[in-house]
């Protein structure tokens, strides 16, 4: 029998996104998102879920762009700190000696670090309630090259992409394979 959870943020799994944007002062900043992901096809779009007292709502505003880097299970720490610190006071990438790079095709950078990125222009703005939601175009996506098959596609057990668990507040890592989509049903 089925327990009665009531009306809450439990959907697994739920990616740890990290987002960065500029501020107006050009200072790149992160922050850890797990309100996201993709939301259309065509064209490749994903969206992510921030609070407005968030320092990276307002540079999404203004600035029409965002990136998503995708942290590995190595950068547990880092990608924590990304969603405890706000950059209205604190240099997140000079507090965990991670590298900011300037996107070419947005205005916005992403963590150099990071093995997979996604950069977006601004399509939508989306006033949920507590969220608002901003669905970025996906320009252009781009992989550190250690982390794809032999056909060119991000690997998922070399990305190593982090998970979040809302409810207990937890990362994980992802789990063995359990056979080819579109495959195993038949």
């Amino acid at each position: 029998m089925k327990k009665l959870l009531g009306a809450k943020t439990i959907l697994y799994p739920t990616p740890v996104l990290v987002v960065g944007t500029f501020d107006k002062d050009d200072k790149p900043n992160v922050m850890t998102a797990a309100w996201g992901g993709i939301c259309c096809s065509a064209p490749p779009c994903v969206a992510v879920s921030l609070r407005k007292a968030a320092y990276s709502y307002g540079n999404i505003v203004e600035r029409k762009a965002f990136t998503v880097s995708v942290p590995s299970e190595k950068y547990a720490k880092e990608a924590d700190h990304f969603g405890i610190a706000t950059g209205k006071t604190e240099d997140k990438f000079a507090a965990t000696g991670l590298t900011p790079v300037r996107s070419e095709l947005v205005d916005a950078p992403y963590v150099k670090e990071f093995p997979l990125v996604l950069e977006c222009r601004l399509a939508h703005t989306i006033e949920l309630g507590l969220h608002t939601q901003f669905v970025g175009e996906i320009i252009d996506v781009k992989a550190d090259e250690e982390v794809l098959d032999a056909s060119g596609v991000p690997d998922l057990e070399k990305l190593r992409p982090m998970l979040f668990a809302p409810e207990v507040r937890c990362y994980y890592g992802v789990g063995r394979p359990l056979g080819k989509a579109f495959s195993i049903g038949k």
